[in-house]
């Protein structure tokens, strides 16, 4: 089973993102992110991955701090995730976005739901 992190808030400062979360229940010193990510139209976020010698490790990225990582995507700021008080770089994360920003726009197989979110909220053209 996938273990997922949700990222409850998102605050810029000093050319960072830097995401939250609720305490987690994993030794953060063994996480690495992969530098990659998914999409959950369902749920109306973005899947970045992390692993660990055992399994993989989802954080979900909710259309709730979107407008947050719309900034830190126009302004090319580092993003972190700060897990039980350590920050763990999320590497690659802008391009894994934007190549996904524009593979989304336009294209019904996430859902027109998704769609509409990601061109309202990351302030796309239709």
């Amino acid at each position: 089973m996938v273990k997922r992190i949700e990222i409850t808030e998102a605050m810029l400062k000093e050319q960072k993102l830097v995401l939250h979360t609720q305490d987690f229940l994993v030794d953060e010193k063994e996480l690495q992110a992969r530098g990659q990510m998914l999409v959950d139209s369902n749920s109306l976020a973005f899947i970045y991955i992390l692993e660990n010698n055992d399994e993989f490790v989802y954080v979900s990225l909710p259309h709730t701090i979107w407008p947050s990582l719309n900034e830190a995507r126009i302004s090319n700021c580092e993003i972190a995730l700060l897990v039980n008080e350590k920050e763990l770089i999320l590497v690659d994360l802008l391009t894994e976005l934007s190549y996904l920003l524009e593979n989304i726009q336009g294209n019904a197989n996430y859902g027109e739901q998704m769609e509409e979110k990601v061109v309202e909220l990351f302030q796309l053209d239709k």
